[in-house]
């Protein structure tokens, strides 16, 4: 607005404008700061049959992918081919897709095995991908899961087009808006208790229990990620020692809402001690209808003192497998791949989206 005065215009000073426009800018960032400090963090389990992909939206509209599936038409055999036909490679752009993600950040591979590794080539030729993390190398004697190395030179060759993180445990991932640590790499673990952990473990009762397959999982990059006061824990395939010397003799960890059981909820990760130590509220098995889901670890999840639900990927077929209700299961045979989707407020709360039903369960802060 302006006057008038004597038919000459008179228009602000240079510091009204000024003060003006500073005023305008701070009521503006009064009325926006809300809708950005509201934005939840957003995990995406994608069904990749038994593998692991976990996509991670940051409140900040970064995205950290864990992982990418079996390459090719999804078998520890298969080999790169069409990127458009690639099975897990689709199944994940879909998930980014509706996340309105354009891009990749950060991709964390937590070990070198083709369940894990195997879908970067495909993903890569349709999607641009920032920084790559993992623990470096694959040992030679990982071969014991056939296909291993060829598997890692693939993906080693996509990762040298990119930059390179390789952390420790105890380091911080640079995301923002969330507080991402790692908790185990290339077979070592923290060293020293997280916030909110360090307490002795009354449950670790003798010695580690081994671990299925004793070269790579043991080695998985896990993280901690803290938003606010929610925390979720992936540790991708990491079992035996390892796994064990998070939660004993000391919780080095602390208590954690949402847990993405170990090893796809293989036998090895039914160890009452770590589920004393991690204290879930909610659990995820990323199991296929015969990989993973192991029914000693279904079974033993029933048991967990404080778990309020398990959700699981794929409804195991294992004889005897005490399956969760329906509701909670993501996929009942292997004729569709939903995925289940996670929403946390940095107050604590979070939902439980299962995309093939649409239904949704709130578990309240706490």
């Amino acid at each position: 607005m302006t006057l008038t005065e004597a038919g000459r215009v008179i228009r602000p000073t240079a510091i009204t404008d000024r003060a003006v426009l500073v005023a305008l800018m701070l009521a503006l960032a009064l009325t926006i700061a809300p809708v950005f400090a509201a934005r939840p963090l957003d995990i995406y389990f994608i069904d990749v049959e038994g593998g692991q992909s976990t996509l991670i939206v940051t409140p900040a509209g970064e995205s950290l992918l864990v992982d990418a599936g079996f390459p090719g038409d999804g078998t520890f055999a298969s080999l790169p081919g069409d990127p458009r036909q690639a099975r897990d490679p689709r199944r994940i752009l879909a998930a980014i897709k509706d996340a309105g993600l354009k891009r990749i950040d950060y991709l964390l591979i937590t070990h070198f095995h083709a369940d894990h590794d195997g879908g970067v080539v495909e993903l890569a030729q349709q999607i641009p991908i920032g920084t790559f993390i993992d623990h470096g190398s694959v040992l030679p004697e990982a071969e014991n899961v056939e296909g291993t190395l060829d598997a890692f030179k693939r993906y080693e060759a996509v990762r040298a087009k990119g930059h390179h993180l390789e952390p420790a445990p105890g380091d911080r991932l640079p995301l923002k808006g969330v507080d991402a640590i790692v908790v185990s790499a290339a077979g070592r673990t923290l060293t020293r208790a997280l916030s909110g952990a360090g307490k002795p473990n009354s449950a670790c009762t003798g010695p580690a229990p081994a671990a299925q397959e004793r070269n790579e999982n043991p080695r998985s990059t896990g993280i901690r990620l803290e938003f606010g006061r929610f925390r979720f824990l992936d540790v991708g395939d990491l079992s035996g020692p390892p796994l064990y010397a998070l939660a004993c003799p000391n919780d080095l960890v602390g208590p954690i809402d949402l847990y993405l059981v170990a090893h796809h909820g293989g036998p090895d990760a039914a160890i009452p001690a770590v589920f004393a130590a991690f204290r879930p509220r909610v659990a995820v098995v990323n199991n296929g209808p015969a990989k993973g889901g192991a029914p000693e670890l279904l079974g033993a999840l029933r048991e967990v003192p404080g778990l309020e639900d398990s959700w699981q990927l794929h409804r195991a077929t294992s004889a005897g497998a005490p399956n969760v209700a329906d509701e909670r299961i993501a996929n009942l045979d292997e004729s569709a791949s939903h995925w289940i989707k996670t929403s946390a407020q940095a107050d604590g709360s979070f939902t439980v989206t299962n995309a093939r039903t649409g239904r949704t369960k709130k578990y309240p802060a706490r």
